[in-house]
């Protein structure tokens, strides 16, 4: 049957899928009431569900809009909350197997790539949560994806679908405008010496293009922002609000327990709790860690394929670990006054890339298997911290302390 799912991508993209929905909708009502950050976009989901008057200004508004209509789906409970953010992680496992499928064009890879992606933690946490990570990351993700396809012919229209994915990535959160930018800049790329990833849309036609359509649909999603009862939006407005949101977004916060410097994500130094309380007569928890192996060994795999890009003149390797770079550089300089651990998510998602594209591109003779052996150690790993971040029934207060390797993680 594996033999079989090697010459059908397709078939092999929906398993995973498959497998991922069922993993991130299990025990979706628990914690049974609001966790972490929960607390902010709920609320304003209701707000925005009764269209009564504007809420959490300072960020746009498609993932409260999902969280909204899951709300008005399946009612005002966890289930409700959450239930779009676990299709959102779904679509976000397909991504990246979309993504590793146009580069490498092998199954094997690909599905090796979503399954990092399926377990790497992060991705577990944030699509049960009603936050705004799980949407960026799925938009983002597939708007990659959209770009890559539109090189492989049809470049117009693929190319507006991948412009409509960065505007509502944008949508969901600014962290995604330097996506958009890079996007731009690999436009410019493609059409310079010589190349021509997009044959038949001159350069010019298709900025225009790409631009419009992002511009145009990240604006069209403040829609219902125009029907509320009280302070309703305005055309006139509708510019100035974006000066208003960035002044909230750049505001100096009082500290944060659990902030932390953009340089620490990558080593796992400040994971965070965002739930540990009885709950249901039990004892939970929830902690927003990735899966240590992908998250340490996905900066060897980072450096292996910008190693082997530049070696081998692999513009797939390279560009794979340059995701992951421009990824992490970017808030180096975001002005914000505190930064989080999930800030780190899309950066999460691109060592699963990377983990693939290096074990497919370095991976020779007798390591010609080691990503089985990663992937088994991955595995027992995710089965390992999955009570912590599933919520699971623990054993009491103190339970916490068995999952501890540092410190610096209670």
């Amino acid at each position: 049957m594996l033999s079989r799912l090697r010459d059908r991508p397709w078939t092999t993209a929906l398993l995973i899928a498959g497998f991922a929905q069922l993993l991130f909708m299990w025990g979706l009502g628990r914690p049974g009431k609001l966790s972490f950050d929960e607390v902010h976009y709920v609320p304003a989901a209701q707000t925005l569900l009764a269209l009564a008057y504007p809420a959490n200004t300072e960020h746009p508004l498609v993932a409260k809009m999902f969280i909204a209509a899951g709300i008005a789906l399946f009612g005002d409970t966890p289930w409700g909350w959450r239930i779009f953010g676990t299709l959102a992680g779904t679509a976000t496992v397909l991504g990246v197997f979309a993504c590793l499928q146009l580069l490498f064009r092998q199954v094997p890879v690909a599905a090796f790539g979503a399954g990092l992606a399926m377990l790497n933690q992060t991705l577990l946490v944030e699509a049960r949560t009603a936050m705004l990570e799980v949407y960026l990351g799925a938009f983002t993700t597939l708007a990659i994806a959209a770009l890559l396809w539109s090189m492989r012919g049809r470049p117009a229209w693929r190319l507006a679908l991948s412009a409509a994915l960065f505007g509502l990535a944008v949508g969901v959160k600014w962290a995604a405008i330097p996506y958009v930018a890079g996007a731009g800049l690999l436009l410019v790329w493609g059409k310079s010496d010589g190349r021509d990833y997009w044959p038949g849309l001159p350069l010019f036609p298709a900025l225009a293009l790409f631009g419009t359509v992002s511009i145009g649909t990240y604006f069209a999603t403040f829609a219902p922002a125009f029907f509320y009862a009280q302070d309703p939006l305005t055309l006139a407005r509708l510019v100035p609000f974006q000066l208003e949101m960035y002044q909230r977004q750049t505001q100096i916060l009082a500290p944060h327990p659990y902030q932390s410097s953009w340089w620490s994500w990558p080593l796992l130094i400040r994971p965070i709790w965002y739930f540990y309380e009885p709950d249901n007569g039990v004892q939970r928890g929830v902690l927003l860690l990735g899966n240590p192996a992908i998250m340490w060994g996905g900066l060897v795999a980072v450096a292996a394929c910008l190693w082997a890009g530049l070696r081998q003149r692999s513009r797939a390797l390279l560009g794979v670990g340059l995701l992951w770079v421009g990824s992490l550089a970017v808030w180096a300089v975001i002005p914000k006054s505190l930064g989080f651990y999930y800030y780190y998510h899309l950066s999460s998602i691109w060592l699963c890339i990377a983990l693939a594209a290096a074990f497919h591109g370095c991976a020779r003779g007798r390591f010609a298997r080691a990503h089985e052996w990663f992937a088994l150690l991955v595995l027992m790993l995710f089965v390992y911290f999955y009570p912590i971040i599933s919520a699971a029934p623990l054993s009491g207060p103190q339970a916490f302390n068995r999952w501890m390797w540092f410190n610096s993680w209670r």
